[in-house]
């Protein structure tokens, strides 16, 4: 098929999907198209990227610092959100209250420039990192905002999916590169695989929740056409993983869709808290794996080498380099300035990498002990909260446990708790919001009419648990 013929197709594919997916009965306000904005940006290239103003094999520095073009982009959307929750200020002041550990994240970012080389640089690095912070609260104080994440998901996932698809097949230029050691790698709309994989893991984890609601939801409106929609997506989600040849990414959708569907399962219905025994299991068998050594049949499963692509390599470089264990180089300061040449030195191959490739160990770099003691506080204040949803709705409380355990292991191999990451993003989503998305399920539910549980997907009388929809007086529109 000729190119231009098949990006005239890719594009009619998309608005077909939107059009199977709309749905009248509910109105986000117009603020949820920064978090959509938002996404779209950091899931795929920055926007002097795609203007040409830098080139997509180089990229745009990190955060835009050096092109005036992103950072008036960047800045331009926190603006707009701080704006959007200083309207909601009651909302926000009540999700900040109970993510202490998040707010105290953040604080200590801001104080680590204080001891940064370069103070100026990592300053305009944390007011971008802001953004990631003010994007989530803006989708989950929406008036209804399982419904705002649902939009997010589908928008993101419709528009880089199937671009995804249409340049890595028919645009070799702007969806193939080479990588450092010259081995060929799909890129799609992102600038490298591993971003690909990412992103599409993130937008993957939603669809595949998505699906699942609608095909329990047997009287939802509009369901058949939905369930098209979503399926739709699903599979271009798991095309562009097999693309994308990211062995994290495929790993963590495997885990993230075993935490997904096992919350279905009889034994953990009868007794939800048993999703405990789940994770644990999960734990203790990676921890068995690794005593025993049987990591490298793993490894060697998921397409690595037992240096895990050179990451060994670059871990024991970088570790010894950072220049203070307890507090580090301050706020995303690591990877600046003459320190590089002594990680450098100690390197074979990947002379110009700028991450350390474990979240873990990067935020030990830039943030010390301290940084990684609240990196885990994070992790843990995420899972309480998901499964604290996940009493309150099994499915929704599935998926942010979900996307807490492929932050947690996506952060084995990749940089996921850096700013501006997809993975970042929805960690923060699953920690910060999951007790405020599904209380909005389950208030609904206890204040839904007994008629109205069609527009639910749902019957009353057979006692099925509400999934997805609200009634439809409650579905308000802006904001």
């Amino acid at each position: 098929m000729n190119s231009w013929l098949a990006a005239l197709v890719c594009t009619a594919g998309i608005a077909g999907l939107f059009y199977l997916d709309r749905d009248k009965s509910y109105t986000a306000s117009k603020a949820l198209w920064l978090p959509i904005i938002w996404i779209l940006i950091i899931g795929s290239r920055p926007v002097s990227v795609w203007l040409g103003i830098h080139s997509a094999s180089s990229g745009a520095p990190q955060g835009g610092e050096n092109s005036p073009l992103d950072a008036a982009v960047f800045g331009v959307l926190l603006a707009a959100g701080i704006i959007v929750l200083m309207k909601r200020k009651r909302r926000v002041s009540k999700i900040l209250a109970a993510n202490w550990p998040i707010l105290i994240y953040f604080a200590y970012c801001l104080l680590s420039v204080l001891w940064s080389d370069f103070p100026g640089i990592a300053s305009k690095r944390w007011i971008k990192a802001l953004g990631d912070l003010a994007m989530v609260l803006v989708l989950v104080t929406e008036v209804h905002p399982i419904f705002a994440f649902d939009r997010v998901i589908a928008r993101a996932g419709y528009v880089l999916m199937p671009l995804s698809v249409l340049f890595i097949k028919y645009f070799g230029n702007l969806g193939r590169a080479y990588s450092p050691d010259g081995a060929l790698m799909n890129t799609g709309v992102t600038t490298n695989k591993n971003e690909l994989g990412v992103i599409t893991l993130v937008i993957a984890l939603g669809a595949v929740w998505r699906l699942l609601e609608l095909f329990l939801a047997k009287r939802k409106p509009n369901r058949a056409k939905q369930l098209t929609a979503r399926g739709i997506l699903v599979v271009f989600c798991v095309g562009v993983l097999a693309m994308a040849h990211s062995a994290t990414s495929i790993a963590c959708f495997i885990l993230g869709t075993t935490v997904l569907f096992v919350p279905q399962l009889r034994w953990v219905k009868r007794r939800p808290a048993r999703v405990h025994m789940l994770v644990a299991i999960v734990l203790i068998g990676g921890g068995v794996l690794t005593i025993v050594g049987a990591e490298s049949v793993v490894i060697h499963a998921l397409g690595r080498h037992d240096d895990l692509t050179g990451r060994k390599d670059i871990w024991a470089a970088v570790v010894p380099v950072c220049p203070n264990p307890l507090v580090g180089a301050g706020f995303e300061s690591f990877w600046i300035g003459p320190r590089l040449q002594k990680v450098y030195s100690g390197l074979s191959s990947y002379m110009h990498v700028n991450e350390a490739h474990n979240g873990y160990i990067e935020v030990y770099l830039n943030l010390g002990l301290i940084g990684l003691i609240l990196i885990a506080s994070i992790l843990v204040n995420g899972y309480r909260q998901a499964t604290a949803a996940f009493q309150r709705n099994r499915a929704l409380g599935g998926l942010m446990l979900a996307y807490v355990a492929a932050a947690a292991a996506y952060g084995v191999t990749e940089a996921g708790f850096r700013m501006l990451n997809p993975m970042w993003f929805f960690l923060l989503l699953a920690a910060g919001g999951s007790t405020v998305i599904a209380s909005s399920v389950s208030g609904s539910k206890a204040r839904r009419p007994v008629q109205n549980a069609s527009l639910r997907g749902m019957d009353v009388a057979a006692g099925e648990e509400p999934t997805f929809g609200l009634p439809n007086e409650q579905r308000s529109g802006a904001a």
